[in-house]
């Protein structure tokens, strides 16, 4: 069973992500009908700040059982949570439109905002274990 185990992780948090995923997909895209896909950035923000977070704690040292919630949350949850793949695909389909403004802006603010995000969660982290 122990050598099952990582993938039991992976494949439970995997599955929970992609279903948040959907949730906050749909959550997101019924608030608005811009043509900027803003349930991909918001679900990849959060996730890149949870992911931020999840790491600063694991390498503080401070969660029990560390390899397995890094498997279940890190690589499991979040891996599927986040979605660059769809990132990619979508921000292909707005220059395939010709709307090239609002790619570009895909492109740039969600690797800044998702990068200021990483930092966030771990200066955030730290900040609840510093002493």
């Amino acid at each position: 069973m122990n050598r099952l185990l990582p993938f039991l992780l992976v494949g439970v948090g995997g599955f929970l992500g992609a279903n948040a995923r959907y949730v906050v997909a749909r959550w997101v895209g019924s608030m608005t009908d811009a043509r900027f896909p803003l349930g991909t950035f918001v679900i990849n923000v959060s996730g890149s700040f949870l992911l931020g977070l999840l790491g600063g704690l694991l390498a503080a040292r401070l969660v029990p059982q560390s390899d397995n919630v890094r498997l279940a949350i890190g690589v499991g949850f979040l891996g599927a949570f986040t979605t660059f793949s769809t990132f990619e695909f979508e921000t292909h389909a707005l220059f395939e439109d010709g709307v090239w403004l609002p790619a570009l802006t895909n492109i740039f603010v969600s690797l800044f905002v998702g990068l200021l995000a990483v930092r966030a969660g771990l200066v955030l982290a730290r900040s609840w274990f510093a002493g």
